[in-house]
């Protein structure tokens, strides 16, 4: 399964002919590409997937997506699964 994490874009730069940009991930600040959402700006959120934004969504969007995952990773510690692990 994959995930694509919102983020807020922090840096907007050029890097060989492609727009990129810093992305944090509450606290978590990783390079992204952003050519797939050219409008962006900085201050944005945007869906990452696999280090490219994917999509652009508005802060309550991105703030339930999160809420969402958070959610999940709760249900799975109540449940004792692993972050990586995998049912057979």
């Amino acid at each position: 399964m994959c995930l694509g994490v919102p983020g807020k874009i922090t840096e907007i730069y050029d890097a060989g002919g492609l727009k990129m940009g810093k992305v944090d991930f509450g606290g978590v600040v990783r390079e992204a590409c952003l050519e797939y959402v050219p409008d962006v700006q900085i201050g944005d959120y945007t869906v990452i997937h696999v280090g490219f934004a994917i999509s652009q969504l508005s802060e309550e969007e991105a703030m339930e997506t999160l809420k969402m995952l958070n959610e999940i990773a709760d249900v799975g510690e109540e449940l004792g699964v692993q972050p990586g692990e995998r049912n057979a």
